[in-house]
Parts: structure tokens; sequence; C-alpha cells
């Protein structure tokens, strides 16, 4: 059975606005600091111990990618928070995981918040926040826990493939965007091939008893993939027509084929989410055709049956003259009435394709 992983909110109504409390489960998650410091001609990697670790690369020429894992650290949060001179509002919608996808513009950089979607082991939808902040010179990512899409963008980073050594931290959002946009489509490839299996496995009549909460399970799946995705357009959207001196005009064109990205990812979701609605149709028409074929069979037999117990129940009387009785051969020829009725009405619904 599939479920759903799903977060409790601790916000309570009436916290101070800007209040950074950490909203998930995952409360002894291990902080792992990475940075990715680069320009075209050098790339260095390492795995700090502390957030103060990171403060030495504010000031560079080169462009560098922080990113932090463990959002229930909250100090440490607070503390790169203060370095780079972040809002509080932005560092309360880091740590609450049940943010909806959306972007916020400050003067000195951009915050940009979205959902990294992927099925873990068992075939369970997960869906982690992914924040970004875009400055200058640089790009700071946290994420609730290990484990992500971006070691693509890591290796072309280590290796200078693309243009990722070349270009600005617009660009370099850009591609950690994209790797989680791109992953989506893996998402989509799952739920189209669960739905395909339940329209074969339906229309083959091998149906479990329990199919029909697989389906509603699926199709909350769906929705829920869709909840997450779909504000990613309006994100998208605004980055692509925004004037920001942080988003340069020629990285433009790569925000616009995210879009593109999402267009036809929304498209397919709506497609699939109309498929599971018909589904759960489809096994009810089943189960109809089913119902339908056993109450034929039942009527059929009692068509055939009809007649031969009239005629029993006739020669079963219990009246003393019934003439028929004294003839010798009267048995035989009652049974062969009722043999020749029976032939006779099968023969007759086969000849109106009823069996």
């Amino acid at each position: 059975m599939t479920k759903n992983t799903t977060h409790t909110s601790k916000k309570v109504l009436g916290q101070i606005p800007g209040s950074i409390i950490y909203t998930g489960k995952k409360e002894h998650q291990k902080l792992f600091i990475e940075s990715f410091d680069y320009n075209k001609e050098h790339c260095t990697v390492k795995e700090l111990d502390s957030v103060q670790e990171s403060f030495e690369y504010k000031l560079t020429d080169s462009i560098t990618w922080i990113n932090l894992n463990g959002l229930n650290h909250v100090d440490e949060i607070e503390k790169l928070g203060a370095h780079y001179n972040l809002h509080p509002l932005v560092l309360e919608d880091i740590v609450n995981i049940s943010q909806r996808p959306k972007i916020d513009e400050y003067d000195d950089y951009l915050f940009v918040s979205l959902k990294m979607l992927y099925y873990d082991n068992e075939q369970n939808i997960i869906s982690e926040q992914v924040s970004f902040v875009l400055g200058k010179n640089y790009v700071l990512s946290f994420q609730e826990s290990e484990g992500d899409v971006f070691d693509q963008v890591r290796d072309r980073i280590r290796n200078a493939k693309g243009r990722v050594r070349t270009m600005q931290s617009d660009y370099l959002l850009y591609v950690l965007i994209d790797a989680i946009v791109d992953h989506y489509f893996n998402v989509i490839e799952t739920l189209s091939d669960k739905i395909e299996y339940f329209e074969t496995t339906i229309f083959s009549g091998e149906a479990d008893d329990d199919i029909s909460q697989k389906i509603q399970n699926l199709k909350r799946e769906i929705l829920r993939v869709r909840r997450n995705i779909f504000p990613l357009r309006e994100v998208i959207s605004r980055i692509e027509k925004n004037e920001n001196k942080l988003i340069h005009k020629k990285t433009i064109t790569y925000y616009r084929d995210i879009y593109d990205h999402l267009i036809q990812v929304s498209e397919n979701i709506d497609i699939y989410r109309e498929m599971i609605w018909s589904l759960m149709d489809m096994y009810m028409t089943s189960i109809s055709n089913k119902m339908n074929e056993v109450m034929k069979v039942l009527t059929i037999m009692a068509s055939i049956f009809i007649p031969l117990t009239f005629i029993a129940g006739i020669y079963g009387m219990n009246f003393e003259y019934i003439p028929e009785l004294k003839y010798k051969y009267a048995y035989f020829i009652l049974w062969g009435v009722m043999i020749v009725l029976f032939v006779g009405m099968l023969y007759y619904f086969r000849k109106k394709k009823w069996l």
C-alpha cells in the first residue's frame, strides 16, 4: 500500500512573526555543511564543521555555493543568516517545512523555496523542502536531510563541465532548480507506471479486493504532487519577468526553459489526474459487469428449470385420478419432454447469444 509522508507543524497561532522554529520531525538529523568555491580557473570543495567556516567566502570574487543539511540546527542557521543579513522572515520560512513554493525579493538577495520530490525504496512519495538564497556571488541552499538530486551539479562544478564555472551565481541557482525540476519527470514517470499497472490489472480481471483503496491512495499521491509543483510555475515566471540586478539577461533564457519543463510536467499531471479518476469508474464498471454475468447465468438457469419444475409439480400432485399415471411409458415420455425442453431452451439461448 502506498502511503504519503506528511509532517505535523509545530507552529502555533499567536507566535511573533520571524520566530525561527523548525516544524519537521527530524529532530536528530546530523548537521552537514559543504561549500563549493569556484571560478574559471579553480574549484575548492570543502566539508565544513561549522557555519563560521563559510563566512570567509562572502567577500571573495569567486562564486560560492554553501549547502546546509539539517534544518533542526536552528542556531547554526541563525548564525549563517546573521552573517549574510537574511531577514528573520526568511529564516522562519527556511525552517518551516510546510512552506508553499515561493519567491521573495530583498535588496541584496532573492529567497526561493520549492519542493524536492522523490520516491523512497518502498515507493512512498517523499516531499522535502529546499530553500535557496541568491546573492551577488553566492547561493545558499538549505535541506532538511542528506540525500538530494544535485550530484550531477556537483560533478559539473568539480570537473568544469558545461557553463557553470564560467557563469555567475544566478546561473548556479538555475542549474540547482533545473536539477529538481528534471527529477519531477522521474516522479511523473513512476506515476504513469502505477496507473498503467492498475489499468492492466482491472482490465485483466486480476484486481485485488483492496484495489479501490490503492486507487484512492494513488489519487491522493497525484494531488500531493500537483500541489507541490504547480506553485513553482509562478515562482519561475516571476524570476523570468523580474528585472532584479541579480538575474542577468543572458540567464533569463535558461529560466524560461525551466518554465517550459514545468508546463510539460503540469500537463502530464493533469492528464494523470483525469486518468486516476476514470480508474475508479473503470473498476466499478468491471465489478458491475461481473455481477451482470453472474445474474445472467442465474437467470438462464432459473428460466430453464421453471418449465421443468412446472411439469414436475403437476405430476407430483396427490390427486388420485391423473390419466397419464396409468400409462405404462408415461415416466419415460415425461423425461423425454423435459430433456427436449432443456435442450431446446439451451439452443434458443445460444442462438440469441445469451450464453
